[in-house]
């Protein structure tokens, strides 16, 4: 059964979340696919991935490219799955995708601070419960570590 994990950003902002989430994913063995709402969040997350941190990077590349179906990670604004990701992630906005159940596990990533990005977030909650997926509700503390709270 595929899992919904609602992520509500508080303490942190997307630019230091996704890159510890992506990695957990990958540990796991899993293929990500991350999906923005606009091309200008594509082009932010392919150079912050790359750069986010001295020691490391994350190995991906974007939709546009030829080897698109060979990326450990895919960020894209499309809803297709070309690197046959377990795994899809959900920032800014970006729909849940029509093909939910074929993934392990979504991750909603969205700002709690934006009072529209809350409301659609409950939404997607009503909608996952009502199609049956296993759906969690996660808030990151002061520390950066997410506690479960639903």
């Amino acid at each position: 059964m595929t899992e919904i994990l609602f992520y509500h950003l508080q303490c942190h902002p997307l630019e230091r979340v996704l890159p510890t989430l992506i990695e957990k994913s990958l540990e796991r063995g899993w293929r990500v696919v991350v999906q923005a709402a606009s091309e200008e969040r594509v082009e932010a997350l392919d150079a912050h991935l790359w750069t986010f941190r001295d020691d490391s990077f994350l190995p991906h590349g974007t939709w546009r490219e030829a080897e698109a179906r060979e990326q450990p990670i895919l960020l894209t604004v499309n809803a297709d799955n070309p690197n046959d990701a377990a795994v899809r992630f959900l920032v800014d906005g970006a729909p849940v995708p029509a093909d939910a159940d074929a993934y392990q596990r979504i991750v909603l990533i969205f700002d709690g601070e934006d009072a529209d990005a809350v409301t659609a977030a409950r939404e997607r909650w009503s909608e996952g419960k009502a199609k049956g997926f296993d759906v969690t509700y996660w808030q990151n503390d002061e520390d950066g570590r997410w506690q479960r709270k639903a």
